[in-house]
């Protein structure tokens, strides 16, 4: 039994980080896992430039609300899970993914949590497991499944590599020359195929 495992922002969505600094004229919250391995330095960091600009949730979400996924991306996952199971697994956040998951046709998400005080600003986050994706890609399999992953930075290469195929998906050239034998794609129709020949 076959399930596929994918990352979420860069893959199905823009990253949402991206899109906040955008709206709120802060280019240093430009800086995503593409860039930082180490999510819980990115994530102390980012938390710190809210913190700052005396930024929270309502103003994260309202960016997130005019978000929409990438061209293509529904279509894909749609004719994904008439093949198989479909799991995303995403660093984002419960609060973050709601608007999302609607836009996509309600996908099963597994992510994280922020932690946010009454008067919304944003003071820290709960990990749903150590080293999240890798961990449920590892659970996954002992249940009896074979996962197949597809992700685009540098907290996913763990699930990719850790099933039976895996696969960088619209990834920077950094990531890619880094990780040669990694198959990568930029198209739906590529990864679609791709996934096929491995179910």
């Amino acid at each position: 039994m076959n399930i596929v495992c994918l990352d979420l922002e860069g893959v199905l969505v823009p990253e949402i980080w991206i899109a906040f600094a955008n709206a709120s004229g802060i280019p240093e919250l430009k800086r995503t896992t593409r860039d930082e391995p180490d999510y819980d330095k990115l994530m102390h960091w980012r938390l710190d430039i809210l913190k700052q600009h005396k930024l929270g949730l309502r103003e994260i979400q309202n960016t997130i609300a005019s978000i929409d996924p990438m061209p293509g991306a529904k279509e894909f996952l749609d004719e994904l899970r008439t093949l198989t199971q479909v799991i995303i697994l995403s660093d984002t956040f419960t609060q973050f993914a709601a608007p999302l998951m609607k836009k996509l046709g309600w996908p099963t998400i597994f992510c994280n949590t922020l932690v946010v005080e009454e008067d919304g600003s944003i003071s820290g986050y709960k990990m749903r497991t150590a080293d999240s994706k890798y961990s449920t890609v590892k659970a996954l399999q002992s249940v009896g499944y074979d996962t197949i992953a597809a992700g685009d930075s540098y907290n996913d290469l763990r699930m990719i590599r850790g099933g039976k195929a895996g696969f960088l998906f619209k990834s920077t050239e950094k990531i890619k020359s880094e990780n040669p034998d990694l198959p990568a794609f930029d198209t739906f129709d590529d990864l679609l195929d791709a996934i096929k020949t491995n179910l």
